[in-house]
């Protein structure tokens, strides 16, 4: 009788035991940006969903405003292992796998339903394998975070305006080559630092979707923005890909289903706001430059596409070619 009461009593703890391991699950949840923004929002509609959907036995917690740090080192620390989820894209990604970051290149996609054909082609199903070797899964990859504009204290409608602007770039080979083959001079500042590079004049412009620029004040410092929409930007949520398979496998299903949710969620916000964001802006005094050729930056940044020497010949081509 002892001996069955000590077996049941071991049964009971261990039941325990992974019942707590269960309420355990923490996930932080990091990005650069404001808690005003669209991918904000969808990430709280992420974590929220989550915690519905398990009872609260997985806790996403939002971190934002670079509060484990730039994006850069957030991913690296992904890498490495750490039970972390970042807002990052795939320019950042290119570090771990090369081909991902064409994704993030000027003029590439005109619409997110151009993009969402390319996210259900084979190539970008071989490139989250190549991710997932490298030490990442990715949570979600459909979130439209806008059209990429310039704001600066000009206008900016041709090439030749921007010749020799300083402009902000995140230390990311993809935009430091955009804009230089534009005839601007990148200048690599972390995204918490803009402000203060503004207003100290250390760089003349910066670029990002309008929820960024009101999210982050840039306004305050510069007041002509031009609708240059140089990229047309989405997000990746990765998580380490080991850590991933540890966790149970109703918990990795809910995770990618509500990713997935939320990416949708991120595209119908952000398309949106883009009028409540403009009214904002022009009642802050803003001016916005929409008389941009397009073609002539198109025609000047198509040269980006050849100065990455660890991309499968033809990256560009083949990922036209998924839109046919």
């Amino acid at each position: 009788m002892k001996r069955l009461s000590a077996w049941l009593f071991a049964i009971a703890a261990l039941t325990s035991a992974s019942a707590a391991t269960a309420q355990e699950i923490r996930i932080r949840f990091a990005h650069s940006l404001s808690a005003t923004e669209p991918a904000h929002l969808a990430a709280e509609f992420f974590a929220k969903n989550v915690a519905a959907r398990t009872n609260n036995r997985v806790q996403i917690q939002l971190f934002p405003g670079e509060q484990l740090g730039p994006g850069k080192e957030v991913n690296e620390m992904i890498r490495q292992g750490a039970n972390v989820m970042n807002i990052t894209d795939p320019g950042y990604l290119s570090d771990f796998v090369p081909d991902i970051g064409v994704l993030n290149g000027p003029y590439l996609v005109k619409t997110p339903q151009e993009y969402e054909k390319i996210l259900a082609s084979d190539w970008y199903k071989d490139v989250e394998r190549r991710l997932e070797r490298s030490g990442f899964k990715l949570i979600m990859a459909n979130g439209f975070f806008g059209y990429r504009h310039l704001i600066a204290d000009k206008p900016v409608r041709k090439p030749e305006d921007i010749a020799g602007m300083t402009v902000r770039a995140p230390p990311n080979t993809m935009w430091i080559e955009t804009f230089k083959s534009m005839g601007a001079r990148p200048t690599t500042v972390q995204w918490s630092e803009v402000y203060s590079a503004l207003q100290q004049n250390v760089v003349q412009a910066a670029e990002a979707p309008l929820g960024s620029l009101w999210g982050s004040k840039l306004h305050e410092t510069r007041k002509v923005i031009s609708l240059t929409r140089h990229f047309t930007a989405f997000t990746n949520w990765p998580i380490n890909a080991k850590y991933f398979a540890t966790l149970p496998a109703d918990v990795q299903q809910i995770l990618i289903e509500e990713g997935k949710k939320a990416g949708a969620e991120m595209t119908r916000l952000t398309l949106e706001l883009e009028k409540d964001y403009i009214q904002k802006f022009k009642t802050a005094g803003i001016t916005f430059v929409e008389d941009v050729d397009l073609d002539a930056f198109q025609k000047v940044t198509t040269p980006v596409y050849s100065a990455f020497p660890k991309w499968t010949p033809k990256l560009q081509e083949t990922v036209l070619g998924t839109l046919k």
